[in-house]
């Protein structure tokens, strides 16, 4: 009979210390001759069941569904268990899993977890194969599957589907990502010890990764497809049809799942509104949400949500509505906010933006992104910077006002900040920006910037829902394998902007793209309003939108109640909303013929949504919310932290024989260009330093790996946080308030681009100003005596014409990185209105003929 072996003693046979093994040899997979073993191996001679990956992606406007097929092989003697620990969008809303086995397809049930996974362990111990698929219980992006019971010479293919809405990027792409990283997360408790990230995960060597992906992509879309990008090798895109509205492409072959796949899908228009209307499952009884309202023609947000009846959700017709408006750029009062920056300085902001291009240091890429933040604010704001890994620090003990004297301060702190906070603890500093007294006048706006590498997911995002009423949160996760539940969620729940820095992804880009959006009016007061036939009624399964930003796009689900139309006819919905007091409205008209859908996905993205609102985990989640998460994610097949998916194989000849071995995937995890110091060997660096690992979980406190390929304490030693060395990046940002600047500027010519605008913004003064000086005339590639003799305003302050040269240099030598100095320009130009206002016309041209520029005034915002 097979061995008794369930998930949660698997978990703690899994993340035990390792053994010591003094052979401290290097990870790797080892390739060794067909007659002693087949296939690919581990490092401790254990063969890799796991041998292809297959999706089939298919995108229809902006929801993507999703089939992943695992291919897995058994080339050993005895029977195996495959336990594979994997990432996904925490948007994900996974509701099928099912298994084929020579030519059986067996479809799992979706259950409570516990009973689950208990079914598995009893199947397993009886000598069945099982198969299981469950949500970690500390993080949303976080999956476990787990193959119990395979024979010798066996293959099996296990297929999972999902669905999920694609995020909508600030140049208007829609973004997919299918996830390969998943980066160690920081323990915060002895709780998430349980966690399925903390099972032992062999490490091996980045051109030996055991298994390959191979993808399909096909995009349809009313709007036409312009074009798609990818940060892997693609085939050329195939146009389906003469009017481009539906395309397909293809990973190249034999591509490597060591990196995330991400597509960008550009369309020909994207702000056009669209409502899609879906049948119910016709075997179920329609029924409705409780406290939900049924009055035509009004709504009431989903805040809550129980059942009425088994069979509420899935049995209505359901609709989908998308709004894009298309809003107008209106700047809120110049001094109104508190601005927090919570700046993730742990160990690992010292590798990489991305491990597949030359890209900058993380710690690098904040620092520069916290100059441009500095630099953009408006005077008479609040402010303040954290700076947090195992511990935290603030620059100020409160939010000072933001002031020249204040902004200096804080440029030199930037400037020396290090990755050397150890692990990434974010929780204690979030309490304390919590526990601060809220200044009138100024609403709280916090912005976070982490790699997400956190344990106890939900349990930062609880917190940040508890204080939601009294700040937004503005989130960016940086780098690949940053946590998806952790930086979509504390934006969700404070009605902030989630954005993710990978690949060629600038920082600053981004970061600045959301200050925009927190300076900005946004919009407020949102309403929606239905009209229908007669016996018609909508009710809302989405959670109340109080707030949208220019650029967002508001999706919308609701449940339709009562008698649909038996001939053609239509409705219409209208989204209201204020903007700085001027009522606006969008309407749009659609089809009240529901379409069927085999994969019930519109149903099933609503499910999500309202699964999301409450289900943090079995230690956040109230047994009452429990209750309501359970009964919908089975209802709705959709699976939850309190579900998993179970399917058993009772059909074989005979039961398993024998003892089980279990065997843990190798899956691909980043810390890439991470400088390690090794204190058994002085000067040592680790063979990591340029690379990548695989497996493994490391952490400040936990770090677990393949016993046979590293001794424990050595590996501890060596790999843990708390022994990183930063290195030292000069970059131009530092030759502000530096009193070597100017010898840096004279002694390297190779300073060009980013880094001289950069440095031209590093002298900009907190009211926008710059001053007439040496400094600015390297820059400008001039002398202090021409540039004042050319000043056709010798009477005004020097600063006016220094200030009107600064601007005009930046138009025409800094027009790729506008969108990152447009703020601070905009209070330049302020400024100068203030300051110079009729002589401006007058001070442009001349400052056009002295820098010899070819700007027009279309370019310019005088």
């Amino acid at each position: 009979m097979g061995n008794l072996h369930g998930t949660k003693s698997l978990k703690k046979k899994m993340t035990a210390s390792p053994q010591r093994d003094n052979k401290k040899k290097l990870p790797q997979m080892c390739k060794v001759n067909m007659e002693d073993h087949c296939g690919l191996i581990t490092g401790d001679m254990e063969p890799v069941p796991l041998k292809s990956i297959s999706v089939t992606l298919s995108i229809n406007d902006f929801v993507a569904g999703v089939s992943a097929t695992l291919n897995y092989e058994n080339e050993e003697e005895v029977p195996v268990e495959a336990i594979f620990v994997f990432p996904m969008d925490e948007d994900s809303a996974v509701y099928s899993f099912e298994a084929l086995v020579d030519g059986k397809k067996i479809v799992a049930e979706l259950q409570e977890k516990v009973q689950a996974q208990r079914n598995y362990e009893n199947a397993i111990s009886q000598g069945h194969q099982a198969y299981l698929l469950e949500e970690d219980d500390y993080s949303r992006d976080v999956f476990s599957c787990n193959i119990g019971n395979l024979q010798p010479g066996a293959k099996v293919g296990v297929t999972l589907r999902y669905v999920q809405e694609l995020p909508l990027e600030t140049d208007g792409a829609l973004r997919y990502v299918l996830p390969a990283i998943l980066n160690p997360r920081y323990q915060l408790s002895e709780q998430s010890a349980n966690s399925c990230l903390n099972i032992k995960t062999p490490i091996v060597a980045l051109e030996d990764l055991p298994y390959t992906l191979s993808m399909v992509a096909t995009i349809t879309s009313q709007h036409g497809i312009e074009r798609v990008q990818s940060n892997c090798s693609l085939s050329p895109i195939q146009y389906l049809g003469h009017d481009k509205t539906s395309a397909q492409v293809s990973l190249a072959e034999g591509h490597k799942f060591d990196r995330d796949v991400e597509l960008l899908i550009y369309y020909s228009e994207v702000h056009s509104p669209s409502v899609a209307v879906e049948m119910g499952m016709q075997d179920m009884k329609p029924g409705s949400l409780k406290s939900q309202s049924d009055k035509m023609s009004s709504f009431t947000w989903c805040d809550d949500f129980t059942f009425s009846d088994k069979y509420s959700l899935m049995g209505s017709p359901s609709a989908m509505v998308s709004f894009y408006p298309d809003l107008p750029e209106v700047e809120c009062s110049r001094a109104c906010g508190e601005f927090v920056f919570l700046m993730d300085c742990s160990g690992s902001m010292g590798s990489r933006l991305s491990y597949w291009n030359d890209s900058q240091l993380r710690i690098e890429a904040a620092k520069e992104t916290l100059l441009l933040l500095l630099k953009s604010l408006p005077m008479g704001c609040y402010f303040n910077i954290y700076r947090f890994g195992s511990s935290y620090e603030k620059f100020f003990p409160e939010s000072v006002k933001y002031t020249q004297e204040t902004m200096e301060e804080s440029m030199k702190r930037v400037k020396h900040l290090r990755a050397d906070l150890g692990g990434t603890e974010i929780l204690t500093p979030l309490l304390n920006i919590y526990k601060g007294p809220s200044i009138p006048g100024h609403p709280l706006q916090v912005f976070v910037f982490t790699d997400g590498e956190v344990n106890g997911t939900f349990r930062v995002i609880n917190e940040v829902k508890l204080n939601s009423k009294k700040h937004r949160c503005f989130s960016f996760g940086i780098g690949e394998g940053a946590s998806t539940s952790l930086i979509k969620g504390i934006a969700r729940v404070s009605g902030g902007t989630a954005e993710f820095i990978t690949g060629k992804d600038r920082m600053q880009t981004k970061a600045l793209a959301s200050l925009k959006c927190a300076l900005n009016c946004s919009v407020e007061d949102i309403s929606l309003s239905w009209d229908f036939p007669p016996g018609l009624s909508a009710s809302m399964l989405s959670p109340e939108k109080t707030v949208m930003f220019k650029g967002q796009r508001l999706i919308i689900y609701a449940q339709l109640t009562g008698t649909m139309p038996q001939v053609e006819s239509s409705g219409e919905v209208c989204l209201k909303y204020t903007l700085q007091g001027k009522s606006l409205e969008n309407r749009v008209t659609f089809s009240l013929q529901p379409k069927t859908n085999a994969s019930f996905t519109i149903h099933r993205l609503a499910a999500k949504s309202l699964i999301q609102m409450k289900d943090l985990g079995s230690h956040e989640t109230s047994d009452g919310e429990k209750e309501d998460v359970l009964n919908m994610s089975i209802q709705s097949g959709v699976l939850s932290s309190f579900t998993a998916f179970i399917a058993v194989n009772k059909d074989l000849n005979q039961p398993v024989q024998g003892p089980l071995a279990h065997r843990v995937i190798p899956r691909p995890m980043t810390f890439s260009n991470l400088p390690i110091t090794c204190p058994y060997s002085t000067g040592y660096r680790s063979s990591y330093h340029s690379g990548m690992l695989l497996g493994g979980v490391l952490s400040k406190h936990n770090v677990s790996a393949h016993r046979s390929v590293y001794d424990g304490e050595m590996l501890n030693a060596c790999l843990s946080y708390d022994s990183i060395e930063d290195t030292e990046s000069m970059s131009v940002m530092e030759y502000s308030q530096s009193s070597t600047k100017e010898t840096n500027l004279q002694n390297d010519h190779k300073v060009c681009g980013e880094n001289v605008v950069l440095y031209l913004v590093s002298l900009q003064k907190a009211n926008g100003s710059w001053e007439l000086d040496e400094e600015l005339t390297e820059i400008l590639g001039t002398n202090l005596e021409d540039m004042k003799a050319a000043n056709p305003a010798k009477d005004q302050d020097p600063s006016v014409w220094a200030t009107v040269l600064a601007v005009l240099w930046l138009h025409a030598n800094g027009k790729d990185l506008k969108c990152e100095w447009e703020l601070l320009e905009r209070k330049a130009v302020a400024w100068l209105h203030d300051h110079a206002d009729s002589s401006i016309p007058m001070l442009v041209q001349a400052a056009k003929s002295f820098l010899e520029l070819s700007v027009t005034p279309d370019d310019l915002v005088f």
